[in-house]
């Protein structure tokens, strides 16, 4: 099992689907549950950053083997789950680098996140970020010397803007179709139709 950690971020409101997007069903379970079986398929050391509506999918997913941390800043933005997360867990960790994800990326897998810890040893680059319809982004790796500026970010400001910042000290992966998320009722009904046609 891998030693580098993973933060899910999971706190949104989802306000555009009308309902937590965390539960909605995957595959005889829900997309945050999907989401963190990949993860800990790869680490064993996963925290997931709950928010809006944390009461509710705690209930649905306390049993998973991962640490729990509520953000309740969440409508501060992201930047301030990826502060909440990374304090949690260098509580009682001293990781190398950790990767960030999102809750709502239907198509990442185990493998992407091996493929992308593998290329971080290979290359010695301190950002690994995935690549998808010509942009960098989640899931992305950080390497520990970019720690003081993650936890430095406000507002809506998202790990893309450090990316953006240093792009010559980042690697990237292929992430295949990972431009999917999902944020409306449209976009979920479009995605259970790819997984059907496959």
């Amino acid at each position: 099992m891998n030693k580098i950690p993973i933060i899910i971020l999971a706190a949104g409101p989802s306000s555009r689907l009308g309902k937590p997007k965390q539960l909605l069903p995957f595959d005889n379970t829900t997309l945050l549950e999907h989401i963190i079986s990949q993860a800990t398929d790869v680490s064993s050391a996963v925290v997931v950053v709950l928010g809006a509506n944390q009461n509710v999918i705690h209930e649905k997913i306390k049993n998973a083997p991962v640490r729990f941390v509520f953000n309740n800043d969440w409508e501060d933005g992201m930047s301030s789950s990826i502060h909440c997360g990374l304090t949690e867990l260098l509580k009682t960790d001293s990781p190398d680098a950790i990767i960030i994800m999102v809750s709502d990326q239907p198509f990442v897998t185990g493998h992407l996140l091996r493929e992308m810890i593998d290329k971080y040893k290979q290359t010695n680059k301190p950002i690994v970020a995935c690549s998808y319809e010509r942009t960098l982004g989640v899931p992305v790796l950080f390497d520990k010397k970019f720690f003081g500026l993650l936890l430095e970010m406000d507002g809506q400001t998202g790990a893309k803007k450090i990316i953006n910042d240093n792009l010559n000290l980042t690697e990237s992966v292929y992430f295949h179709m990972g431009q999917i998320d999902i944020d409306t009722l449209a976009d979920y009904e479009a995605f259970k139709k790819i997984q059907l046609s496959k």
